[in-house]
C-alpha cells in the first residue's frame, strides 16, 4: 500500500536538460510504482509530507498543476517540446482519479506545444483521443520481455504483456510510438525485439546505472552476470542488430 497527499505547487514546467525535450511537467512527486532501480529515488528528500519515507510507498498529488502550467503557457512567448514525466510516472494509477497528466494535455495541445510522454501504464490508452494528435509522442518503458524479471524488480507497476498490448494499441491507432529499453535489465533480446518492433518507431536503450541498489536482488536471482558492464555491452549490440537505425541511446 501506499500514502497519497495533495500539495500545492508554484511552477509546472520546468526546463529540462533531457536531449530533444525543452520542458518537463511532473503532475505527482513520488512515484508507487517503486521500480527497484530507480534513479529518481533521490526525488523523496524533496517530498513536502514524506521526507524520509521509502520511495514507491507514497505520492503527493500536485492539486493545482494544471491551474500553474495554463498560466505559465499565457504567459510564456516560449516554445519547444514537453515531456510528460521525468521523475515519476504520468499514468501511475493515482491518475485515474485526478486525471492531472490528460488535463495538463488539454492544455498543451490548446496552446499547439509538442508534447512527449514517457510511461509503464497501460492508462495512457484512456487518453487515445487526446494522443492521436500529430504533435504527440508515447514511449513505452519496457526494459525486459520477462515479466517474471518484471515482478522481481518492478513488482508494483504492470506487467509487460499489458504494456506491450497498450504499445500496439496507440500504434494501430495512430500514435507516433517508441520504446524505451532502460535499465537494460536480464532479457532475451531476440524475445524482446519481436514482441515489441512492430509498433515501434524507434527505440531508446540505457545501462543499469544504479547497479548498488539493486545488487542484492540480482544476485539472489542468479543474475550476476547481468550486473557487468560486459552484459550491457553485449545486449547493446543486440539490440542495435535487431532494431538496426531505430536505435538511439539515453
Amino acid at each position: 500500500m501506499y500514502h497519497v497527499s495533495e500539495i500545492h505547487t508554484r511552477s509546472a514546467m520546468v526546463r529540462s536538460k533531457i536531449t530533444g525535450v525543452d520542458f518537463v511537467i511532473n503532475p505527482y512527486l513520488g512515484c508507487t510504482h517503486g521500480c527497484s532501480y530507480c534513479y529518481a529515488a533521490f526525488m523523496a528528500k524533496y517530498a513536502r509530507l514524506h521526507s524520509g519515507w521509502e520511495w514507491g510507498s507514497f505520492v503527493e498529488v500536485k492539486v493545482n498543476v494544471v491551474d500553474a502550467l495554463c498560466i505559465e503557457l499565457q504567459k510564456s512567448r516560449k516554445t519547444g517540446r514537453v515531456l510528460l514525466s521525468s521523475v515519476c510516472d504520468p499514468y501511475q494509477p493515482v491518475e485515474k482519479k485526478y486525471e492531472l497528466t490528460r488535463q495538463c494535455l488539454i492544455a498543451l495541445q490548446e496552446h499547439g506545444r509538442p508534447i512527449e510522454i514517457l510511461t509503464r501504464s497501460p492508462l495512457v490508452v484512456r487518453d487515445l483521443d487526446l494522443l492521436r494528435h500529430r504533435t504527440a509522442s508515447v514511449g513505452l518503458s519496457i526494459p525486459t520481455d520477462s515479466d517474471a524479471v518484471r515482478r522481481e524488480l518492478e513488482p508494483n507497476a504492470p506487467s509487460i504483456p499489458n504494456r506491450i498490448e497498450a504499445l500496439r494499441r496507440l500504434r494501430e491507432a495512430g500514435v507516433n510510438t517508441w520504446v524505451f529499453i532502460g535499465p537494460m535489465l536480464p532479457m532475451n533480446p531476440e524475445r524482446l525485439h519481436a514482441a515489441v518492433s512492430d509498433y515501434a518507431g524507434h527505440v531508446v536503450i540505457d545501462a543499469l546505472n544504479y547497479r548498488g541498489r539493486v545488487r542484492d536482488l540480482f544476485l539472489n536471482n542468479g543474475w550476476r552476470h547481468e550486473l557487468t558492464d560486459e552484459y550491457a555491452r553485449t545486449t547493446a549490440r543486440a539490440l542495435e542488430m535487431l532494431f538496426g537505425s531505430r536505435v538511439s541511446h539515453a
